[in-house]
C-alpha cells in the first residue's frame, strides 16, 4: 500500500511547476560561493576545501532550507485545497502510509538536492582553475548532508500540514536555516535541526569535522519525533471539517 501511495505521489509532482525552484535555488549558491572564492583568493588558499566551503555556507543556511520548505509545503497544498481532505481521510488506506509517501518523497528530493550540489561545486571548481585532486570526502559530506535534510523535511511536513497557508512554512524554513547556522556556532548544532543541515554539509567548518555518532541520533530522533507529532495530528484533529 505504501508502494501505491508513493506512485501517487509521483505522478502528482510529474508537472508540477515547483521542480523550478528546485533546478533554479541550487544554481545560486553555486554563482554566490564560487564568486566569494574567486574575490578572496588570497584568505581561501585550499583549494576545493575553501571552494566548498563558500558553496555550503550559502546553501545550508538559505537555498536548501528553503527548497525542502517548498517543496514540503506544496505536497501538503493539493490536500489543502478544494477540500480534498475529505478524499485523502476517507480512501482506504492507512494514514501512515499516505503520510510515509510524502516524507520518502521529500526524502529523495533531499538527496537528489545534494546531487545537483556536488556536481555545480564540481563544475564551479573547473571554471575556477583548481587543478588539485577532488577532496575523496565529498560524496561523505553530500550524504550527510541529505540525512540532516531528511530530519528539516520531517520538520517541514508537520508545519505545512498546520499551515494551510502556503508562505508560512517557507517561511519557517528560511529562518530555521539562518537559526541553524547561529545554533552551529554557538557549539549547540546537534541539538537544533535546521543545524544538521550546516553539520552534515560540514559548512563553516574549517576543519571538516563531524561526531557521526551523535548527528546521525539527532537526524534519527527528529525524524521520526515530527513523523509521530503529524500523525498524531491525523486523529486528534478533524482535518477536513476546518
Amino acid at each position: 500500500m505504501l508502494l501505491r501511495c508513493l506512485k501517487a505521489e509521483i505522478q502528482k509532482c510529474r508537472r508540477s511547476p515547483v521542480w523550478l525552484a528546485f533546478l533554479a535555488l541550487p544554481i545560486f549558491p553555486a554563482i554566490l560561493g564560487t564568486g566569494n572564492y574567486l574575490g578572496n583568493l588570497e584568505a581561501l588558499d585550499n583549494g576545493w576545501y575553501s571552494l566548498w566551503s563558500q558553496h555550503t555556507l550559502f546553501s545550508s543556511m538559505f537555498f536548501l532550507p528553503a527548497l525542502l520548505g517548498v517543496f514540503c509545503a506544496w505536497q501538503w497544498r493539493l490536500e489543502h485545497t478544494d477540500h480534498n481532505w475529505n478524499s485523502f481521510l476517507t480512501a482506504p488506506v492507512p494514514v501512515r502510509d499516505l503520510y510515509g509517501a510524502k516524507l520518502i518523497l521529500a526524502s529523495a528530493v533531499s538527496l537528489l538536492a545534494q546531487v545537483c550540489i556536488g556536481v555545480l561545486f564540481l563544475l564551479s571548481g573547473k571554471i575556477a582553475g583548481i587543478s588539485d585532486p577532488v577532496p575523496p570526502e565529498l560524496p561523505e559530506w553530500l550524504l550527510c548532508g541529505a540525512l540532516g535534510g531528511i530530519s528539516v523535511c520531517a520538520v517541514q511536513l508537520f508545519f505545512s500540514l498546520v499551515f494551510r497557508a502556503f508562505a508560512p512554512p517557507v517561511a519557517f524554513g528560511l529562518v530555521g536555516g539562518i537559526l541553524g547556522l547561529m545554533f552551529t556556532a554557538q557549539g549547540l548544532g546537534y541539538a537544533f535541526p535546521y543545524s544538521l543541515l550546516c553539520l552534515g554539509m560540514r559548512a563553516n567548518n574549517p576543519l571538516m569535522e563531524l561526531n557521526l555518532s551523535p548527528f546521525i541520533l539527532s537526524a534519527s530522533v527528529y525524524t521520526l519525533a515530527f513523523a509521530l507529532f503529524s500523525l498524531r495530528y491525523f486523529r486528534r484533529r478533524n482535518i477536513s471539517a476546518e
